[in-house]
């Protein structure tokens, strides 16, 4: 069994019980538990446990196999604030792309009213919450999955490069000055790369806590990125970054 579909079953089965055992795995598993440690320690890194004596524990506050609705109360607040920072971008913006985050959605509720606006969006959340709203919604269409409350697939991807839009509204799991924007599910991942592509301005909605965090795999490159929105400033650090790679920062 490859390593990738190993840490499929672990975080399932984190989801699941909120814990896990190195010697359970490695007999569910079929490998060493020197190979479970490893494993372990690579989903670590990525934010989604936190290693424990003989095992591991779904991480408070990780994101991947959460329920929509569960991660949108996580850090509400930082989300807002960013909502209302990201506001600033959509002026004279009549066509935008958002993905299914939660921190993006909190950003659209803010502009709901607004006509002669067309969203482009995969959020199947946005289609509820925004029923009377002035937005002209147009839906990627696609495999519906439940727990990001998202459209995914080939058709949507397909449906995405028949669009053009002024601005993008993505969000991720971390963020690395080598690796760029990283996210943890690589079909949603394979979506919003597709989205990067259809739009001439691309705004990353980040909060704090995903600074210098791993995850696991690339969304996109920071040169494929002009704006950065967070909750508070960032350290000297990546501001300078920030500055080097001509990517505005908005707080």
């Amino acid at each position: 069994m490859r390593a990738k579909e190993r840490h499929n079953i672990i975080k399932q089965l984190l989801t699941n019980n909120k814990k896990v055992l190195v010697s359970e795995l490695s007999d569910k598993l079929d490998v060493t538990e020197e190979t479970i440690r490893r494993d372990l320690e690579k989903l670590e890194t990525e934010g989604i446990l936190t290693r424990t004596y003989g095992g591991a524990v779904l991480k408070e506050g990780s994101f991947e196999g959460v329920n929509f609705y569960k991660r949108a109360t996580i850090n509400l607040e930082e989300k807002q604030k960013i909502a209302i920072k990201a506001i600033e971008l959509l002026k004279n913006k009549p066509t935008i792309a958002a993905d299914s985050s939660s921190t993006v959605i909190e950003a659209l509720k803010l502009i709901r009213n607004q006509k002669d606006v067309v969203l482009l969006t995969n959020s199947t959340e946005v289609l509820r919450e925004f029923t009377q709203s002035e937005l002209t919604i147009v839906s990627t269409g696609g495999i519906f999955n439940k727990n990001s409350l998202s459209l995914q697939g080939s058709l949507a991807k397909d449906m995405i490069r028949k669009y053009n839009v002024d601005i993008l509204l993505i969000s991720c799991k971390g963020l690395d000055k080598e690796k760029g924007a990283l996210d943890s599910n690589e079909v949603e991942v394979e979506f919003k790369k597709v989205l990067v592509q259809q739009a001439s301005e691309v705004a990353l909605l980040v909060d704090h806590t995903k600074f210098d965090r791993s995850a696991f795999v690339q969304l996109v490159d920071f040169k494929n990125i002009d704006y950065v929105v967070t909750d508070k400033c960032p350290d000297e650090t990546w501001m300078q970054f920030f500055e080097e790679n001509e990517i505005k920062v908005l707080y």
